[in-house]
């Protein structure tokens, strides 16, 4: 029986069947050259352009430095048990930091980052994107194909394979596109740039020649010309030595060199564009438009947004991802610790400080004669209407014992006496 017979379920009886579906991870196109599939992406982007690479190099830098932990829905109190181990431990050598950092390498440079669970030998196995296919049954995901060339396909059970799509693709409901897609274009012409800057070394360092002579030269003449030119001038081996020529001959230059073509300020605006693609700002990648503007100030505040509309969100989104793998307690959920985080120490800092000034708010409003409880609501969710007063003011928290209230008044009884003697 075919796979994708065996995969006709009934939608509810007497209803009918609904289809199956296969959505590839990474669709392939007859062009080349256009950075279509993963292995391009790889091969064309990521091994072969500095600034992909550091893009992503950062991006694995930074998020693979966290830790999962779990969470209870009604808290922000992270607590561990033996369940995440799985996810410490996730195969022979590897720790929390290998697992993060394969699936950011794989999201960034397919969109989809697969982690399957072998139910046999209680082990995670990241999962080659380009090798996977989505099963679906037309409205939900149902299993993964994963097909290695040469072997058979294997289906994997949708709850053993967590999977991982920052990005989600517009062309499809569960596919997840990469963040280079965008600026594919970027990247070709910042090869192309770079290519550009070494042939104007390798050509003398000089831009284009034109050596013009007086009258016709045979063929063979012209040949011999040609030839020795380029063996005595281009090359960088043979750049800025003296050009002698005789005959009338007489050598211009055409085109323009770099600083007249700007190319730095031109390469430096794709070199930006792909570092706002891949959400990590010019100062942290060491891009020459980050640090001509980089201050400590300015280096701290791009950390700080890097880490919030890069970081955080895609450290929710592993959790979530992750969170089938593993047994969560009933009323948690699997979250992340980023207090291990060298990147985010100083917003530690800033959220102690944060913590100190709301610590004084609450023992003010304590003070104050306030319940303790909703202080706490007031302070935690900023809505001071959550506060509910005891009814006492001042240092009168608790109300005075009928003991208190004669033992003040004997006193009060034996100041009247005193003061009458000392006035007799």
């Amino acid at each position: 029986m075919r796979l994708v017979d065996r995969l006709w379920t009934p939608r509810n009886q007497g209803q009918g069947l609904r289809a199956v579906q296969l959505f590839e991870t990474w669709r392939e196109t007859p062009q080349e050259g256009n950075l279509n599939d993963f292995r391009d992406y790889v091969y064309n982007a990521y091994r072969s352009n500095g600034v992909i690479f550091s893009a992503i190099l950062a991006r694995m830098s930074l998020f693979s430095e966290a830790r999962f932990k779990f969470k209870p829905l009604d808290s922000d109190r992270l607590f561990g048990n033996e369940e995440l181990r799985i996810l410490e431990r996730p195969w022979r050598g590897g720790t929390t930091g290998d697992l993060i950092a394969r699936m950011e390498q794989d999201a960034s440079l397919a969109g989809n980052a697969y982690i399957y669970r072998d139910p046999e030998r209680g082990i995670l196995q990241r999962l080659r994107p380009d090798w996977v296919e989505i099963v679906t049954d037309g409205y939900e995901v149902v299993g993964y194909l994963y097909t290695v060339p040469g072997k058979k396909p294997v289906l994997l059970p949708e709850m053993d394979v967590a999977h991982w799509a920052p990005i989600p693709d517009p062309d499809a409901n569960f596919r997840g596109m990469s963040w280079i897609t965008p600026v594919a274009e970027e990247v070709l012409a910042d090869k192309e740039m770079t290519r550009h800057k070494r042939k104007f070394l390798q050509n003398a360092a000089t831009p284009n020649m034109i050596v013009k002579v007086d009258g016709k030269l045979p063929t063979e003449v012209k040949r011999d010309l040609k030839a020795a030119l380029a063996e005595r001038h281009e090359g960088v081996e043979n750049a800025y030595r003296t050009l002698l020529l005789e005959g009338g001959a007489d050598a211009k230059i055409v085109g323009r060199d770099l600083r007249e073509m700007s190319f730095e300020i031109t390469q430096a605006g794709g070199e930006n564009r792909i570092a706002v693609a891949s959400g990590v700002p010019s100062v942290v990648i060491g891009l020459k438009e980050g640090l001509q503007a980089a201050t400590y100030s300015n280096y701290q505040q791009a950390m700080r947004r890097f880490a919030d509309l890069t970081g955080h969100p895609a450290w929710r989104g592993m959790a979530g991802a992750l969170e089938k793998l593993v047994n969560t307690p009933p009323g948690a959920e699997l979250w992340y610790d980023t207090s291990d985080v060298a990147a985010l120490r100083e917003d530690r800092q800033k959220q102690a400080e944060i913590d100190q000034r709301r610590a004084l708010t609450l023992e003010s409003y304590v003070r104050a004669g306030y319940t303790p409880e909703s202080a706490i609501e007031a302070v935690t969710s900023g809505d001071i209407t959550r506060l509910v007063h005891t009814g006492l003011y001042s240092v009168q928290l608790q109300p005075p014992s009928e003991t208190d209230v004669d033992a003040a008044a004997d006193a009060d009884a034996n100041a009247d006496v005193e003061q009458e003697s000392t006035n007799g």
